[in-house]
């Protein structure tokens, strides 16, 4: 049997390809319902064409049309357009519509399980919080941000942001000015996108540094007015606006920039997937392409009967360059000075833009080699 940990995008996209494939594939989701998840929530075109695959509408969601990037320092804006015509669509909403169509598929979908550790010493086994246990012949880690007993990343070392989402009801104006559009916004310390994803809702996800937010005392409400304090475009987008969760979404000690290093000490037949595999830095907006990608090639390999560590260095060698990249750029403008040099030459050489884009998002023959016209060959 194969098990996937985790009922979210990486390991619902797997499940469905390995059923469509006719494996027997059972997923474990410790929710038992649908949930919101901290994530941008920007469904680039090669996170479409991964679904696509998989033979899932996404267009048929009512995800908003996202087709212009703006860059937003202080009270300056830069806009492009993106080669592409993206999605602003809900976690929540997709990876429903992911495990049901995995579930009709084939897949055997386990809601409202926890798992207490994986035993890799023998055979690949997980223990479950009511006592049972079940081995696999396949273990495919799916569990996003989340480590597993006995299943932890190696070497994954936490960055100092702590993140944080919200949901708004813009006003009117506001919403007007944000439609077709995705704002990354740069400040001291860290940065955040804004968005609008189905139902005319906007998703705020924002990144900032611990010190800073220790300095303002720790709390959502003074970070959020410190902020719009700081952008005064901010502030205008928020102006009116209705919170729709009763409080934040947040997450800390994120590895951004880990990429998992193959070894012979790997536990055979042990799939990483989606951030247990690599985390990219979220301005990127690839993240949910990277965690449909790892699916995708993961499936693959078990398909064709390929080793785990083969499909880690295939992964390795399709991604490391884009993570690696979105590291560099972080770190370069980490301070106001070279935040306000970055954005002085994009703002001169908007193509520079568009450069970081492509480099620092899923490549074209790695996406190719996942077709099934190559897949045929």
């Amino acid at each position: 049997m194969i098990i996937v940990a985790g009922g979210g995008l990486a390991g619902a996209a797997s499940a469905c390809a390995l059923a469509q494939a006719g494996r027997d594939v059972t997923v474990i989701e410790r929710d038992a319902a649908p949930s919101d998840k901290i994530c941008g929530e920007f469904l680039s075109i090669e996170a479409q064409e991964s679904l696509a695959r998989l033979g899932l509408d996404v267009a048929s969601f009512g995800g908003h049309p996202i087709h212009r990037l703006r860059v937003i320092r202080r009270d300056a804006a830069i806009a492009v357009d993106l080669p592409f015509t993206g999605l602003g669509l809900t976690r929540k909403l997709l990876d429903a519509a992911l495990l049901d169509h995995a579930a009709r598929a084939g897949a055997t979908i386990r809601r409202g399980v926890a798992i207490r550790r994986v035993d890799t010493q023998a055979a690949l086994a997980l223990d479950l919080a009511d006592g049972t246990r079940l081995e696999a012949a396949h273990l495919l880690l799916a569990t996003g941000k989340q480590e597993l007993r006995g299943a932890a990343r190696p070497a994954a070392t936490p960055s100092d942001l702590v993140g944080f989402k919200m949901y708004y009801r813009l006003s009117p104006a506001a919403q007007a000015h944000l439609a077709g559009h995705i704002e990354l916004i740069l400040y001291d310390r860290g940065y955040a996108g804004l968005q609008l994803v189905e139902a005319g809702i906007a998703n705020l996800c924002l990144l900032v540094s611990r010190a800073r937010l220790a300095a303002l005392g720790g709390g959502w409400a003074a970070l959020l007015a410190d902020l719009q304090r700081e952008t005064p475009l901010l502030a205008e987008r928020l102006a009116g606006a209705t919170p729709l969760l009763d409080q934040a979404l947040t997450i800390a000690r994120v590895p951004y920039g880990f990429v998992h290093r193959p070894t012979e000490a790997d536990p055979a037949q042990l799939f990483r997937l989606g951030d247990q595999a690599g985390v990219i830095h979220s301005f990127t907006g690839d993240g949910m392409a990277i965690a449909l990608h790892s699916a995708g090639l993961a499936a693959a390999a078990i398909t064709e009967g390929a080793s785990s560590r083969l499909y880690h260095r295939r992964l390795r060698r399709d991604l490391a360059g884009q993570i690696a990249r979105a590291s560099l750029l972080y770190r370069a403008q980490q301070s106001a000075a070279a935040q306000q040099a970055l954005f002085a030459l994009a703002h001169s050489a908007p193509f520079a833009l568009r450069w970081v884009a492509r480099h620092t998002r899923v490549p074209l023959r790695a996406r190719a080699r996942l077709s099934p016209a190559a897949r045929r060959e």
